[in-house]
């Protein structure tokens, strides 16, 4: 319940039953909650617990009375900022409003009591009341926006750093070997360097594929080509995307697929990415020798693909970020060995595009990850 729904609380305090009962009768409306109380001591332990917007006292009281009450109230760094009526049955002499006023009072009213005058005098309060909640929740609202550019700010110049780190390791790479291929050197070599450029443009191409990618998704320029498909056939197609990477970094790599089919109302190709991703991630993020291992079959009548690895880990506190298009663990930068770090959020977006959900569990650093898709079958 937000600060605008929760009801407004007042305080009415007088010794007699009878005359709370009437002032609570000509004060209550919708949105409005009545705290009585019949004695100074007891309104104090009700303005321990309770925002109040405003308080209605009665003067003459036995024991401690409405101006010392006030006075207590004005003492309190909870309490001194609500506004106070004073409620009296004798007369107001300048003596009295004097004291009432150097209280803490902002008016006095006389018994008995004219309604509107009341109820008009008191609604003036009740909506400063609301409007100053809704002041402090737009305020509230504007610096968890504030903070969240701030960190989007800082995550977007460590990614353009790793952007840029990654396109010029590839582009000087390029240039040196253009710059061998114009010289007069032995053809095998020749054939060794072509093949290191081309293994250069298809890093360049993947970066620029996962930044376009990111970028059509984020602004709904990608449109599914959904079909009936049987999920063997994305996973295998991920598995053969992602093969060099599994190779290259020496892991074990466990597959355990559906033994039924399991059909799937999706985009072939940008299921087989997701699955793709998840386990290139895996494969750079695991120390050679590690496992990586692809699982999947049908859980509570969802299709689940579950992908893990025994890699570095993530923190407890970057679990429920991780999957933010700047966000990355600083530990694992130079862990990395290669990309961006926008796969998972590419792989978020294209989980949801696919009405399906993905989930992490990690138990922390250097004790790996799992990653869990789900996403809804067809009859």
């Amino acid at each position: 319940m937000t600060s605008a729904e929760k009801p407004i609380n007042f305080l009415l305090v007088d010794d007699l039953e009878e005359n709370l009962l009437a002032l609570e009768a000509l004060l209550q409306r919708e949105g409005l909650r009545c705290l009585k109380a019949r004695s100074g001591e007891e309104a104090l332990e009700l303005l321990l617990a309770h925002e109040v917007a405003l308080a209605l006292l009665d003067v003459q009281m036995p024991g401690m009375d409405g101006f010392e009450l006030a006075e207590f109230m004005r003492g309190s760094e909870r309490a001194r900022h609500i506004p106070i009526i004073f409620v009296t049955a004798g007369a107001a002499n300048s003596q009295r409003r004097f004291r009432g006023y150097e209280a803490g009072a902002v008016d006095f009213i006389q018994k008995p009591i004219e309604a509107h005058v009341l109820r008009s005098k008191a609604n003036v309060f009740f909506d400063l009341y609301r409007q100053r909640q809704q002041i402090e929740a737009q305020r509230d609202e504007l610096e968890a926006a504030a903070h969240a550019l701030r960190r989007a700010d800082r995550h977007k110049d460590s990614f353009l750093a790793v952007l840029a780190h990654e396109l010029r390791n590839p582009v000087a790479a390029l240039s040196g070997g253009l710059h061998l291929l114009n010289k007069d050197i032995p053809p095998e070599r020749a054939k060794d360097i072509r093949s290191r450029m081309d293994r250069m443009l298809e890093h360049l191409t993947h970066l620029v594929d996962d930044l376009l990618d990111v970028s059509r998704v984020s602004q709904g320029k990608i449109s599914l080509k959904k079909e009936r498909i049987e999920l063997n056939q994305a996973l295998r197609s991920a598995i053969e995307a992602s093969q060099h990477n599994l190779d290259a970094g020496g892991h074990q790599f466990v597959v355990e697929m559906p033994q039924a089919p399991i059909w799937l109302d999706a985009d072939h190709t940008r299921l087989a990415q997701i699955v793709a991703n998840l386990l290139n991630n895996a494969a750079k993020y695991t120390p050679s020798g590690g496992t990586v291992s692809l699982i999947a079959g049908l859980h509570d009548g969802a299709a689940r693909i579950i992908v893990s690895d025994t890699g570095v880990g993530i923190p407890a506190d970057m679990q429920s970020k991780i999957f933010e298009i700047f966000a990355q663990v600083e530990d694992h930068l130079g862990k990395a060995q290669g990309g961006l770090g926008i796969g998972l959020a590419l792989v978020k977006q294209l989980v949801s595009l696919h009405g399906g959900s993905i989930t992490v569990e990690s138990p922390g650093p250097d004790m790996g990850s799992t990653f869990t898709v789900r996403l809804p079958v067809l009859p």
